[in-house]
This record gives structure tokens, sequence and C-alpha cells, in this order.
């Protein structure tokens, strides 16, 4: 399983998301002296889950984290969250 399949799969069981996007922006960062040049180091995720409402921005941050512990351990090593409650505005 691809680390982005990965990444999908963990956000889409823990978190029950109306959206996910999982973009792998390693690409951009090719080359660059702290890339591990895997191709799967660098993403930007876009969540949207009723599971953030009431939570600051954070918490929603650490929720996160916590359900991808094992792929920061590893293979990712930039991770871009931008996560919503329903009905916030999508500031990206």
């Amino acid at each position: 399983m691809t680390i982005q399949s990965a990444i999908r799969e963990k956000l889409m069981v823990g978190l029950e998301p109306t959206r996910l996007d999982v973009i792998n922006e390693s690409e951009q960062h090719a080359g660059h002296r702290s890339s591990p040049g895997t191709g799967e180091s660098h993403f930007r995720v876009i969540v949207v889950a009723a599971a953030f409402e009431g939570q600051s921005r954070l918490e929603r941050h650490r929720t996160i984290n916590a359900l991808l512990a094992e792929e920061l351990k590893g293979g990712i090593h930039a991770l871009a969250v931008h996560a919503f409650a329903p009905g916030e505005p999508l500031n990206i």
C-alpha cells in the first residue's frame, strides 16, 4: 500500500469525513536537500469532518497527527493540514 493510500484509509476510517483530499506534493520538492527522494514524502490533506466541530485548529491537527502517527514516524517528511467542520468556509 502506498503512503498516500494509507493516509486516505486511516483518515476515512478515523474521521468519516464528508470531504477528503490527499494530495501528493512530493514532486514539487524533488532534489531538495531534505527530500528523501521516495516520491511519497510531502502531502497536503484537506478534510471536512463532523468530528472537528467544537475543536480548535490545534486539536484538529493533533487528531490527524495521532491517526497518522506511523506514517509520520517513517515516510512522511512534510504534512500540510487543512481541517474543517461542516459548514465552515474552506480557507485554503
